[in-house]
């Protein structure tokens, strides 16, 4: 028989999204998230939730109604209920304005008691089946075009509720286009840049709301452990990484994400400690350092500085020899052979190394490939890894 690596990927070339009906009832039993807001993504989620995939039929006060796929049918108390408004009038306005945008449709039954909606465009984005059965709004999942989402999204101010659907949304996973994304899932709002790093005036422009408040809604979320918010220095801006995505949307098991490890990937600037401070700190080093002598660009006590900056991250990633005091770290130039294999890929002035961990004088357990870049304020003893 033969084998297969199975890869999970989530694409950002892919025009749809998947999105679980778990999920999505799990947010609206949420009540500490707020749903107030003008954009209507929570709103058009909360229908495309219930839309049936296959017809199915429906008693409701003893009156039975046919529902086909793309349709529901409920009580406006029903409804008021999913949208979270005070008052019933209120969520009939809701389906006004999304009925103005083209993306559903609906109409009164019962004497303006019951409502059936259509979702406009479902057999273009859905499979629709064709037998008759009941269909379960707690299992399964139904597909949201990208499009769609984006411009819901810019139509009015979002609500916290539009805003976590935005990031879910907007995730990519292990996609090559996009920087961070093979570590984890991470946010990137599709600007062409392949960059993650966004600032807080970007998206509070893309929400409608105020950088303050956009500040404030981040933590909220990272508190409530939906996101994890990576926020660095000067102008660099902020990365987004969502929790519970892989076991939500792949059954699996989720990833633990390290700023450490994002900052190398993304290439952001570690900024190395002063030549006096490193001499003072070596004597209290734990592990064994080897530097070869053909790295006379990065001085050993640099050296040790990065190797601390990788210690954390993969010691995060589960590699635990670096909380062993019998490792030792080997550090050496690569051959002439493998520069020219990444010569296209390397910047002006890079130092690209070996690094090769070993438990006491035995063979190496792991090895890695470094690469420190010079920055504009390499000369005042910056750098980045």
């Amino acid at each position: 028989m033969q084998s297969y690596q199975l890869e999970i990927k989530q694409l950002v070339d892919y025009p749809r999204c998947r999105i679980y009906r778990q999920f999505i009832q799990n947010l609206m039993a949420d009540r500490s998230i707020r749903t107030s807001g003008g954009s209507g993504l929570f709103y058009y989620t909360v229908l495309c939730n219930y839309a049936n995939f296959r017809t199915s039929y429906l008693r409701i006060d003893g009156i039975g109604y046919t529902v086909y796929p793309g349709e529901w049918i409920c009580t406006v108390k029903e409804l008021s209920a999913w949208f979270r408004t005070r008052f019933q009038c209120q969520a009939v306005s809701i389906l006004d304005e999304l009925q103005k945008r083209h993306l559903i449709s609906y109409l009164f039954l019962d004497r303006g008691k019951v409502i059936k909606y259509k979702i406009r465009d479902w057999k273009k984005h859905n499979t629709v089946l064709d037998y008759n059965c009941p269909c379960q709004k707690e299992t399964g999942f139904f597909f949201m075009p990208v499009v769609v989402a984006t411009e819901l999204v810019s139509a009015g101010r979002c609500s916290e509720m539009d805003i976590l659907l935005d990031l879910w949304m907007s995730a990519v996973y292990n996609d090559s286009q996009v920087q961070g994304s093979e570590i984890g899932p991470v946010v990137y709002l599709r600007n062409g840049s392949g960059s993650p790093l966004v600032t807080y005036s970007e998206m509070a422009v893309r929400w409608g709301i105020s950088k303050a408040t956009t500040g404030r809604v981040l933590k909220k979320l990272a508190d409530m452990d939906y996101i994890s918010l990576m926020s660095f220095p000067g102008r660099t801006g902020s990365v987004i990484y969502l929790h519970s995505y892989l076991s939500t949307m792949f059954q699996i098991s989720d990833v633990l994400v390290d700023k450490e490890e994002v900052a190398m990937v993304l290439k952001i600037n570690i900024t190395l400690p002063d030549e006096t401070d490193s001499q003072a700190d070596s004597a209290i080093t734990e592990h064994e350092v080897c530097v070869s002598e053909e790295l006379s660009s990065v001085s050993k006590s640099n050296m040790e500085a990065v190797i601390s900056k990788m210690a954390q991250v993969l010691d995060a990633q589960g590699i635990s020899c670096f909380q062993c005091p019998k490792s030792i770290y080997k550090l050496y130039s690569l051959s002439d052979a493998c520069r020219e294999d990444y010569i296209s890929h390397i910047q002006k002035g890079a130092v690209r190394f070996g690094m090769a961990v070993s438990c006491g004088e035995d063979k190496p357990v792991y090895t890695f490939e470094l690469t420190l870049s010079p920055t504009e304020k390499d000369r005042e003893g910056g750098a980045r890894a």
